[in-house]
Order: structure tokens, then sequence, then C-alpha cells
């Protein structure tokens, strides 16, 4: 079966570098109109890269002004800028975890915010938050990311029942191990850990999450809300 794409103006966060510069990379070949947010770098070759900073509400308001003017209403928001600072509990600051869950999940509900304005004028949208596999399965030293990953859920699901009859939808992934700048500084037995835990056997590549998400904007999955859809090779099976 033919797949049927509508060209929508599209917002990734964080699309600078590593899953959401292949986020954006993604849907500018579906011939979507991509903007991206970050703090420094640019987006792909294509895109329209807008300096804001998820923890701030006007500088997000700025950048949605400047992609309108160029782009039109953002349809499809893909909210994936995050940050870590993993350190066990008992040596974590209430900086570390109020920064991290400030960016992670406080960061995604200003940007939704922002978003749904258009979204519900336009009776159409797709919200879709980069969540991980360990907003669900747990990991020592990340109780901070752990629980702002893990809240990302909470805020789909509460969003679901609260704009699905405007037609918007908003889904989560909840990615593995991604082979990214991140995890190609980590020591190789510590690689080698990682891999026995996977079932697949392998990190994912960032193309293969992007792929998912491009596809939950899609006309195809316009019946699909409040999931979590797993890119794990495996890894978090009945979590």
């Amino acid at each position: 079966m033919e797949s049927k794409t509508t060209a929508r103006t599209v917002l990734v966060t964080g699309g600078n570098r590593g899953i959401g510069f292949a986020i954006a990379q993604a849907f500018l070949a579906g011939g979507h109109r991509v903007a991206v947010t970050a703090r420094s770098g640019e987006g792909p070759s294509g895109s329209l890269t807008v300096r804001a900073d998820v923890t701030d509400a006007a500088s997000l308001d700025e950048a949605f002004t400047a992609i309108e003017a160029e782009l039109g209403p953002v349809e499809v928001v893909v909210a994936n800028a995050g940050i870590t600072r993993d350190t066990l509990l008992l040596r974590m600051s209430e900086d570390d975890f109020t920064s991290v869950v400030d960016t992670n999940l406080s960061g995604a509900f200003r940007v939704v915010k922002r978003a749904s304005k258009n979204m519900l004028k336009s009776r159409f949208g797709r919200i879709i938050l980069v969540s991980s596999v360990v907003g669900l399965l747990g990991s020592a030293g990340q109780v901070n990311y752990s629980a702002s990953k893990s809240g990302l859920i909470g805020l789909a699901r509460s969003l679901t029942r609260e704009l699905g009859g405007r037609n918007i939808t908003a889904n989560v992934v909840a990615p593995g191990f991604i082979d990214t700048e991140m995890t190609a500084v980590l020591p190789d037995d510590t690689r080698a850990e990682y891999l026995k835990s996977i079932p697949l056997g392998r990190f994912a590549t960032p193309d293969e999450v992007a792929a998912v998400i491009v596809w939950l904007a899609s006309d195809e999955a316009s019946y699909i809300s409040g999931a979590v859809i797993p890119i794990d090779g495996g890894l978090g099976m009945g979590h």
C-alpha cells in the first residue's frame, strides 16, 4: 500500500545534533517544512533554525512567532530537547534534579502549550514527546532523568483526553541505547555490558528513531494517541 503524506509544518526542539538532527532530516526528506530550536549550532540543511531555550517561555514564544511568519503555524511538534546530570541519589544536588526536570519535562510542557494554540484553532495537531526506555525501566544514577522522562507519559495521556476531540494526538516514543556522540564516548567494556541486555544485540541508529516519529506524524497514524512506543531492541519489554 502506498503511504500518503500531507506536507506539514514541523518543529523539532533540540534539532541541532544527535537524534533531534536525524528527526529533522527525516521530516525534510518526507517533504515537510521543518524548523528546529537550538541554543547553539544549526539544524540540517533545508531547515529553519531558531534560537530558543525550552526553559524560557518568552524565548519559545519568539521562536514560534518567527517560525509562523516563515513557514506557517506549527502542526507537528516533536519535544526532543533534553539534558542529563547523572549521579547517585545521595550525591545528587537539588539543582541536578530540578534543572533536568525543568528542561526535559517542563520544557515539553512549555513547547506544547505554545503549539496547542494554533492546533486548537485549526483542529489538527500531532504532538510527539521523546522519552526514554529508562522512563519506565528506571536506571541507577538517573533518578532525575528517569523521573522527567516518565512524566512525559502522564503529559501525553492527559493531552490526549483534553485535546483529542479537536483531532490532536499526543504520543510518546521511548528510545533505548542509540548510536550518537553521547554513546560513542562510552568505554568498550561498558558498551559490551549494555549490549548484553539488549535482545537485538545492537544499539539503534538515530534514523530508526526518526522513522517512527515521522510515521506517528503521518496520516496513517491518525487514530493513535496516548501511546508509548518503545524503540529499544526489546530492552524494556514488559515495562
